[in-house]
């Protein structure tokens, strides 16, 4: 491993085992992308080969055919303790992208975390985002708060000085917790390919396309791409100049509108 990998690495493991001194009741968010199911390993490194939290999958019943099946097949080969969170009273009421992006994502997304918060009564979450992939999540800090709404204020957020990462957590409130904010989309695949982490087919070219950023399946599309395995992968992505999440819709709306799912509660 390149000297670079092992400080992300040991910076990674060092937030998750503050966050699992410092919080009572933390679970880790799962979407089955390669963040995330990386930050799941390093979980697993981490805590001699267990993720000791219970594992969020948000289930928007929009996914793709082979996420359902990735998610499935690792939670039992990595024993993962899973919550399948679902808002099935928006699903029931036929809600989708067509009703408006921000309307879809919050209620599906977002009104599902919110229930699943409530009824665990979690208080932090563990999530695989990143500064490079968005301007928004690059305002975020390694421990970021929410109040009892649910809501960001991304003009208020505690002081981390020295890696001394503050909690401001209290009664019905949560924090975020961001392991690998510091990595670079390149490192994600560089420390995949080290660690031989198992990841979505979805990601390897078909039919000279593939998908760099997986969501819901209405609102992703794939890249033009020949990339069809690891190494191409890494390759490619030295010589590209196209954001990672240009194939996902709301990332394609206005910056304002992803500040407001950010500051809503979105991942």
């Amino acid at each position: 491993m390149s000297s670079r990998l092992r400080s992300l690495e040991n910076r990674s493991i060092y937030i998750l085992r503050e966050a699992y001194a410092e919080f009572d009741r933390p679970a880790v968010l799962w979407s089955t992308g390669k963040d995330s199911t990386t930050v799941l390993h390093l979980c697993r490194k981490a805590f001699f080969g267990e993720v000791p939290f219970p594992v969020i999958h948000i289930d928007t019943g929009r996914k793709f055919r082979e996420m359902y099946e990735f998610r499935d097949r690792l939670a039992r080969e990595w024993n993962l303790n899973m919550i399948i969170a679902r808002n099935e009273d928006a699903l029931n009421s036929g809600i989708g992208p067509e009703k408006g992006k921000l309307a879809c994502c919050t209620a599906l997304k977002t009104q599902a975390l919110l229930k699943c918060i409530s009824e665990h009564d979690f208080d932090a979450l563990i999530l695989a985002i990143r500064r490079d992939e968005h301007g928004v999540r690059a305002k975020e800090r390694v421990y970021s708060p929410r109040d009892r709404n649910f809501r960001w204020d991304y003009r208020d957020q505690p002081l981390e000085v020295w890696d001394y990462f503050q909690r401001a957590t209290g009664e019905g409130t949560h924090t975020r917790v961001h392991p690998i904010l510091h990595w670079r989309e390149l490192d994600v695949w560089e420390f995949i390919k080290n660690e031989q982490i198992p990841v979505n087919p979805l990601y390897f070219a078909r039919n000279g396309k593939r998908y760099r950023s997986l969501g819901c399946e209405p609102c992703t599309s794939p890249i033009e791409s020949n990339a069809a395995t690891i190494d191409e992968i890494i390759e490619e992505l030295k010589r590209t100049k196209t954001a990672e999440r240009a194939g996902r819709a709301q990332d394609k709306e206005k910056a304002f509108m992803m500040m407001k799912l950010r500051a809503l509660g979105y991942m």
